[in-house]
């Protein structure tokens, strides 16, 4: 290919085999300059980037508009008629009859699906907010909800409850899973409905997502638990040795992540109780026992660990008993002022 001023030579025209063409800046086109035919559109521009220095040049220098997106059912290119109340003062009095009646057709005139589209992607909105969780994510569930919508998966289901399935689902795929206690009181679904339906669209979709690795729980109940970054490095190591003896394997990723967030703060002196970590995780006390006991056998760290627990223990009850002895002190000192003065003097004699 060989350029000539604002003349493209092209190999060759595909209607009249001319070999001439030139390429029109402000369409993103390249058209033969024989016959006018378009040979190729929607080019990349690859000159100069303009930048903007205050709102008016952003608004003269811009090229391109929003980007389109899934999570708006209408993908970011409908135009709303009168967006909010003030636009309806804005128009003169003669026309705002007319300019109410167009904007209540144009509400009226949506489909079905764009509605449903619209609840389901607020619902979305709403729950990834909620739950934390990357924008990456929130596309994805986009895109398969609406698959599921052309397939009629959603017919005879709640919305609330496809959408919370999916969520569960990709969490796990995306490396940030939340447990299906978190999404069931983040969207108001039982567990039990929301199981169902998520092996239901799983299968429907072909979604296969493998089961969750317990250290990708680690990061986040960490932070729930404010330990530092050396506890969490600490716990992940535990985590890998204890795979590499296969003592993990079959076991649920909560409480084996419970288990060696507990022997790791325990071990760099940040301990947390059985009972703090059991209410972060959302496991009992006597699973994160039992977990831990099995990976402090396999990993031999057993009377180490049960050591520092105890001289930790021993620790607090020592402060504890230090903040209490002034406490009591100020409350018999509180006591006794309170106590009411006997009055002195002599009694009258009756008479």
């Amino acid at each position: 290919m060989i350029i000539r001023g604002d003349l493209m030579v092209v190999s060759k025209c595909p209607e009249c085999g001319s070999t001439k063409s030139y390429k029109d800046e402000d369409k993103a086109e390249r058209v033969c300059s024989k016959c006018g035919i378009v040979i190729e559109d929607s080019m990349v521009d690859t000159g100069q980037e303009w930048r903007a220095f205050d709102h008016s040049q952003k608004i003269n220098r811009a090229r391109t508009g929003a980007p389109l997106t899934h999570k708006r059912h209408d993908k970011g290119l409908t135009t709303e008629i009168g967006k909010g109340v003030t636009e309806l003062f804005k128009v003169p009095a003669k026309k705002r009859g007319q300019f109410f009646r167009i904007r209540k057709w144009q509400k009226r005139l949506l489909t079905s699906k764009d509605r449903n589209m619209s609840f389901a992607l607020s619902e979305l909105q709403r729950l990834v907010s909620f739950l934390g969780l990357p924008k990456t994510l929130h596309e994805e569930v986009a895109k398969l909800y609406e698959r599921a919508l052309q397939k009629g998966l959603v017919r005879g289901r709640s919305i609330e409850s496809i959408i919370a399935a999916l969520v569960y689902s990709l969490s796990r795929e995306y490396q940030t899973p939340r447990t299906l206690t978190e999404i069931s009181q983040a969207s108001g679904i039982g567990k039990r409905e929301l199981g169902r339906t998520y092996r239901y669209i799983s299968r429907k979709l072909s979604i296969r997502i493998l089961p969750a690795r317990a250290d990708s729980y680690i990061p986040r109940f960490s932070s729930m638990l404010q330990l530092s970054d050396k506890t969490q490095m600490r716990a992940i190591r535990i985590l890998k040795k204890a795979k590499e003896t296969d003592v993990i394997s079959g076991k649920g990723p909560c409480g084996c992540a419970a288990a060696a967030i507990y022997i790791a703060s325990v071990l760099e002196g940040e301990r947390k109780t059985q009972r703090e970590v059991a209410d972060v995780v959302g496991v009992t006390e006597v699973t994160i026992r039992n977990r831990y006991k099995e990976i402090a056998e396999a990993l031999n760290i057993e009377e180490e660990v049960e050591k520092m627990a105890r001289e930790d223990e021993e620790k607090r009850q020592e402060e504890k008993k230090m903040q209490d002895k002034p406490v009591r002190r100020h409350r018999k000192h509180k006591e006794k002022e309170e106590k009411p003065k006997k009055k002195r003097g002599r009694k009258k004699k009756k008479r």
